[in-house]
This record gives structure tokens, C-alpha cells and sequence, in this order.
């Protein structure tokens, strides 16, 4: 009975530590599609650049969370003997890497919204700084309970502020770190003319289409995988997955009046909006969360331009920042059981989490690129703008013989 329950409890660790392996796999897949929607959408001189950044910030993520991110979220360092890391299959590893990914998202998530005008070195070093501590701070105080602040919500609401796979966490905070670089480093030359938008077409939309089409796959891992258990898989995770991405898709179609650009969006946002409350809504209400996603990306995203005259390339503010957002206050509504949803959610501690989840963002990254702009400057020359990031910073074109 002894041997039963050993070979029991080894193929239980194995099972998970390969679950969550696979997971972590298909969100590292994402980041080929966060590059190739930026590859597809900045001009044809900048997709080396594109390419470059998101490549470089995940190394620098993956050493800045492997040696203080995680360690300030969870409190769990690596500095052991491999004999004490492989424990349990190693899961408290490969736990890390899944994490990571996500982590490594915030910096690939604001590389779209700063491109085409940002310098490199600063780039890579607001990388390091923001997933070493900025987003683990938010990380641990929603996902590991830090500094009593859930507790406190559960005390004073009922419940604790609930994101099964980080609308607010990661997505909101993306986005919103992403409009204080945005604003700090200003438009792009050229960008308006007499208080009027020019048009900067997408390069290559077949290549925007794929970076939202590998997106669009590896978020069923990014959602549905959160439980991070093969015995916590919920299939309700990932048909609300889908309603959700196809309700931002027509959403977008139709709002968007076919452009493409809002098209292939349009199902992202509706896959960050439904991240929050997946494990809890109805697909009912997650279709309803996609259709609000796709409807706030497409106005947000235009305002955004031509409105407010604030030149966020890939529109990460709308998409991740508001969407997010929304996220975690649809999470509050559609996830009550009065709505056909599992319940175990107060929408007052939705909004306050998300709330603060904003505010976390918009300092961290006031602060970040403030000082990275006071100390070093965090912007190509104008020359350097005017010839592309591709010959400035790589030196070499998109294609042979440029």
C-alpha cells in the first residue's frame, strides 16, 4: 500500500509539473505573436527593432524576475542546491517559468506601444527595473496575498479581488506602465500636422494577422492553464475564453468597419478582458465581456489618435489598460451567480483591486521612464527617428541589401 501511494503521489507531481510545463510553453509562444503584431504594424524601418526588443526583454525579464521579481511576489529564491530545487519534479520550477511568462509580458506589452521612437539600452534597463519591482509588487499583493491587502478586501467586501489570469495584473498594469512611457516620450515626427493625424499604414498586415493568430492560440494556455493543477482544469475557462475572443472579434469587425487592424484586435481584447473572471462567468457573460472589450478597444484606440492626439503605436493603452480594467470590473458583475456566474465575487473589491492596480501602474511608470528620461534620455534623435531604429540601433535592414 506503501509503494501504491508513493508511485500515486509521484505520477500526481509529474502529472502538474508537465501541465504547467506545457503551460509556460505556450504563453513563451505568445511572444512571438506580441512580435509580430508590432513587426506588422510599426513601418518597414522599424521591424528589426520590433523584433530585437521583444527577444532582448524577455532575457532581461527572465534574470530580473529569477533573481528579485519572484523573490519580492513570493518570497522564494533559488540560490539551493539542485537537489533541493527538483523536489516534487521539480513543479516549484517550472511554477517560476509559467510565471515568468507572464512577467515578461509587461515589458513586450509597452515595447508596442513606444515604438518606433524608443532607444534601445534605456529600454532593456526600464525592462529590468519594472519586472524586478514594480509588477512584482502588484503580483505578490493580489496573487500571494502580501501585505494583508486581500485579507483586508475579504474582511471589509466578503471576498477577495479575483483574477484568475491577470486582466488587472498583468494586462491593466501592462497597458497603464505603457501610457506613462507613451506620454513621456511623445509622438513620433510627423505623426500630426497641423493638429491633424497622418496616417502611418501597417507594414505588413499578413504579419499582424499571424502575431494575433499565435496570440490568440497560446492564450488558452495563458487562461485556461492559471490553475496551474491538472486537478484544477476547468473547461468553463476555456469556452469562455472563446465566447469572449469571438464577442471582441465581431465587435471590432463591425465597429471597426472592417479596417484590419481593429479586426485582428479585436478578439486580444476580448481575451484580456476575460482573463479575470473565467474560472467564474457564464459564457453568456463572457461573450458579453468580449463585445464591451472590442466595442472600448475600437473607440479608445481611436480617440486615443485622433482625439487626445496621444501616439501609442499598437494602441497597448486601449487594449491592455482600458480592456484589462474592464476586466476586472466585468469580473465583479458577470461572475455574481444573479448573473448565471459560479459567485465568490464582490464587485466593490473588484473595482478597488482594479483600481489600484491603475494606480501602481501609472506611477511605476511616471517614475521608471521619468528618471530613465532625466538620467539618460529615453529617445532617439530625430535623425535617428527619420532613418528607422532598424539602421540606428541594429544597423542592418528587414530585408538583404538594406
Amino acid at each position: 500500500m506503501e509503494n501504491l501511494n508513493s508511485a500515486v503521489e509521484t505520477l500526481v507531481h509529474s502529472s502538474n509539473t508537465l501541465f504547467i510545463l506545457l503551460g509556460a510553453i505556450m504563453v513563451l509562444a505568445m511572444h512571438a505573436g506580441f512580435a509580430f503584431l508590432e513587426v506588422g504594424t510599426v513601418r518597414h524601418k522599424n521591424q528589426v527593432n520590433a523584433l530585437s526588443k521583444i527577444l532582448t526583454d524577455f532575457a532581461v525579464s527572465t534574470l530580473a524576475y529569477f533573481f528579485i521579481g519572484y523573490w519580492i511576489a513570493y518570497g522564494v529564491t533559488f540560490l539551493e542546491p539542485a537537489a533541493v530545487l527538483t523536489a516534487g519534479n521539480g513543479y516549484a520550477l517550472v511554477k517560476f517559468f509559467f510565471l515568468l511568462t507572464f512577467a515578461a509580458a509587461i515589458p513586450a506589452i509597452i515595447s508596442g506601444g513606444i515604438a518606433e521612437r524608443a532607444r534601445f539600452g534605456p529600454q532593456v534597463c526600464a525592462t529590468l527595473l519594472l519586472v524586478a519591482f514594480v509588477y512584482p509588487f502588484f503580483e505578490g499583493l493580489i496573487w500571494n496575498g502580501n501585505f494583508g491587502f486581500q485579507a483586508w478586501l475579504t474582511g471589509r467586501f466578503g471576498f477577495a479581488f479575483h483574477d484568475f489570469a491577470g486582466s488587472v495584473v498583468v494586462h491593466a498594469m501592462g497597458g497603464w506602465l505603457a501610457l506613462g512611457a507613451v506620454i513621456l516620450l511623445g509622438r513620433r515626427d510627423g505623426r500630426y500636422r497641423e493638429g491633424r493625424l497622418v496616417a502611418f499604414a501597417p507594414s505588413n498586415i499578413p504579419f499582424l494577422a499571424l502575431g494575433s493568430w499565435i496570440l490568440i492560440v497560446g492564450w488558452f494556455g495563458f487562461n485556461v492553464m492559471s490553475a496551474q493543477t491538472l486537478g484544477s482544469i476547468s473547461g468553463l475557462v476555456a469556452v469562455n475564453s472563446l465566447m469572449a475572443m469571438v464577442g471582441g472579434t465581431v465587435t471590432a469587425l463591425l465597429i471597426g468597419r472592417n479596417d484590419p487592424g481593429f479586426l485582428h484586435n479585436g478578439p486580444l481584447a476580448g481575451l484580456v478582458a476575460v482573463c479575470a473572471g473565467s474560472d467564474v462567468m457564464h459564457p453568456l457573460g463572457a461573450l458579453a465581456t468580449g463585445i464591451v472589450a472590442g466595442a472600448l478597444f475600437v473607440w479608445a484606440f481611436t480617440a486615443t489618435q485622433v482625439k487626445w492626439k496621444v501616439d501609442d503605436v499598437l494602441g497597448v493603452w486601449p487594449l491592455h489598460g482600458l480592456c484589462g480594467a474592464w476586466g476586472g470590473i466585468a469580473c465583479g458583475i458577470f461572475g455574481s451567480q444573479a448573473l448565471g456566474g459560479m459567485g465568490g465575487v464582490s464587485l466593490a473589491s473588484q473595482l478597488i483591486g482594479t483600481a489600484l492596480g491603475i494606480a501602481v501602474a501609472l506611477a511605476g511608470g511616471f517614475l521608471v521612464y521619468g528618471l530613465l528620461k532625466k538620467a539618460v534620455g529615453i529617445r532617439l534623435s530625430q535623425e535617428e527617428e527619420y532613418y528607422g531604429a532598424d539602421l540606428s540601433v541594429h544597423k542592418i535592414g528587414a530585408n538583404s541589401g538594406e
